[in-house]
């Protein structure tokens, strides 16, 4: 029950640009995926702002809000094919938002089914009343 369903869990809804950074995020996200490369991409108007590494994921949002000081960006969270989810579930939650907020984000994607939703009633509440749309998404 703490994993995301599929659908759009926020009353903002993505526009027509989100809508498209999403398919071009999720499919270029899924892609890294297969070469074990972080599990978030930043996007904006379908160009890649930020690929997390390392850093994780808060860290890499910060760094896509300083290249992407217009803000509007969306950010997709997947789990990797060889994932292995007793140990390393993707997971957003309440401080996750904040920092969307701070770093001027617009919409989250999340992989439905494999991930993590912390506190999610407050998770939601925030990402409503920052007005960034959440959705989860299924392979």
């Amino acid at each position: 029950s703490l994993l995301a369903p599929e659908g759009i869990f926020t009353r903002r809804r993505p526009n027509r640009q989100e809508e498209s950074d999403i398919l071009f995020g999720w499919q270029t996200a899924k892609a890294l995926g297969h070469l074990d490369i972080g599990q978030c991409i930043a996007v904006n108007e379908r160009d890649i702002i930020a690929v997390e590494a390392m850093e994780g994921t808060d860290r890499m949002i910060r760094r896509a809000g300083r290249i992407c000081r217009t803000g509007g960006w969306t950010l997709v969270k997947v789990a990797r094919p060889n994932q292995d989810m007793r140990f390393d579930v993707p997971t957003v939650g309440p401080e996750t938002l904040r920092n969307l907020k701070h770093a001027r984000c617009a919409c989250l994607v999340v992989e439905a089914g494999r991930t993590l939703i912390v506190d999610k009633p407050a998770t939601l509440a925030l990402a409503d009343k920052f007005r960034i749309a959440v959705v989860g998404k299924r392979a």
